[in-house]
């Protein structure tokens, strides 16, 4: 009895491990979380989410791949949260449409994968990708 495993060659490239970066350059932590994997040699393309924002789709699908609530992905540090929206109690999908509206808000930098997400804040993080 003969058992065949296909024989495969590729040619071209493979954009399975292609990371997206969301991040803001006046943002400390962000700039940590773009240099880390820099330094990782790691493949990558930038978003600048404050000059490009995401979508409510956009949005929705990025926490799913963190499996995190919104709420989990809000800056309370910022003034608009301090003074709009501490206290509140708001379903996922008004924390996504606030955060749409309010782009700071989101924690920095996310770090997105074909199949799942992270927030490189430790830039440690990026790893688990």
């Amino acid at each position: 009895m003969t058992i065949i495993i296909a024989d495969f060659k590729f040619r071209g490239t493979l954009n399975l491990l292609m990371l997206t970066i969301y991040h803001n350059p006046r943002c400390k932590k962000s700039r940590a979380g773009l240099q880390y994997a820099t330094e990782k040699n790691m493949e990558f393309q930038v978003r600048e989410y404050l000059k490009d924002p995401l979508t409510e789709a956009e949005l929705t699908a990025l926490v799913m791949k963190l499996h995190i609530k919104p709420a989990e992905l809000i800056r309370t540090q910022e003034e608009v949260y301090k003074k709009e929206l501490k206290g509140l109690h708001l379903n996922d999908e008004e924390w996504i449409k606030v955060m749409v509206e309010n782009p700071k808000l989101i924690r920095r930098p996310i770090v997105e994968g074909k199949y799942k997400a992270v927030v490189g804040d430790p830039p440690e993080n990026i790893d688990r990708l």
